[in-house]
């Protein structure tokens, strides 16, 4: 069960980073403080991917953050691509046609992938803009029942709604929560946020930190920090 992983399995650190340079320089000032980090977008086109297959073969944990939308074909290939760089985990927007394609490719390999259900910079006046007529809370709640029934590993969503998913997809599956910010923090543009001693209460399996670390004057005392209040909780 995710429960029990220890928190230097849980925390995942953000590399949201201009290149591979800043982000290599990070996991040097980090050390063995971090084993699991994040590379979304920014990074990826910047040299991230190479870095990913890296850090991987170095014994790092890599949740690679693409938000794959596509055609299944093209999302198979993608979840395939991603197998090839070693990585841990990788994220879909979680329509059912696309986790239920991203589960296909990811059969019998070592990665989780994870639906992205409503992502945590959004909050109910940005879904009505964006035309949808559901109210937040349930769209979460159906797009992790679609993640379950589709048989990916995991969820990607708010600690906010971390307990009311948790009820509806089961101990197995990870729920990982970005927008943690830890008590020495600022929300910045997250708009659904939680501390990590709360979100693991709710039933968060993975926690996910970039600024409140890689902006740190001194990034490993403030992972240690962040540790310090999971393991609180």
């Amino acid at each position: 069960m995710t429960a029990k992983l220890p928190a230097d399995d849980r925390l995942i650190v953000g590399l949201d980073l201009p290149d591979r340079a800043a982000a290599e320089a990070m996991v040097e000032r980090l050390g063995d403080t971090v084993s699991f980090y994040k590379i979304g977008f920014q990074l990826a086109l910047a040299g991230g991917l190479p870095l990913a297959q890296d850090l991987s073969r170095a014994g790092k944990k890599i949740f690679l953050d693409m938000k794959l939308l596509d055609i299944e074909n093209t999302v198979e290939k993608g979840v395939e691509s991603a197998i090839g760089l070693g990585v841990a985990m990788l994220t879909v927007h979680a329509y059912p046609q696309v986790m239920r394609a991203a589960a296909r490719a990811a059969q019998g390999s070592g990665l989780t992938v994870l639906g992205v259900t409503v992502l945590t910079s959004m909050n109910q006046s940005d879904l009505d803009e964006a035309g949808y007529a559901t109210p937040l809370p349930d769209l979460v709640a159906r797009r992790a029942a679609q993640a379950a029934e589709a048989g990916i590993g995991g969820i990607v969503a708010s600690a906010a709604e971390a307990a009311a998913i948790r009820a509806i997809v089961g101990p197995g599956m990870a729920i990982v929560t970005p927008g943690i910010r830890p008590s020495f923090a600022q929300a910045d543009d997250q708009k659904r946020i939680v501390t990590p001693a709360d979100a693991l209460k709710a039933g968060a399996s993975h926690l996910v930190v970039a600024r409140p670390v890689i902006r740190a004057a001194d990034p490993a005392h403030a992972a240690e920090t962040i540790k310090a209040e999971m393991a609180a909780a």
